[in-house]
């Protein structure tokens, strides 16, 4: 399983068949990494949001499902939104 946060709207989604959104991973690497949002839900099982690594993909070809947690928090979300943006710059801060 490759866990992505979805950031691209459903209607886009399933028009094109292609999700954007910025990969997860449960890596311990990435404990200090100013790039990773830590998004754990308990302290023994880390989780991240890797901010700089958006990612595109077919998510029809790969089979893709929703993550058993289905959603982020709205803060977690603007956060990670935040991180993307302040390295590409699509919104003014």
């Amino acid at each position: 399983m490759h866990p992505l946060l979805v950031l691209s709207p459903k209607a886009f989604n399933e028009r094109t068949g292609i999700v954007i959104g910025l990969p997860m991973t449960s890596s311990l690497s990435n404990v200090g990494n100013p790039f990773a949002l830590d998004v754990s839900r308990a302290a023994d099982q880390r989780s991240f949001v890797l901010c700089h690594q958006p990612k595109s993909f077919d998510w029809r070809m790969r089979k893709a499902s929703p993550h058993p947690w289905k959603r982020l928090t709205p803060l977690q979300l603007a956060q990670a939104c935040e991180g993307l943006n302040d390295i590409i710059a699509l919104l003014p801060s």
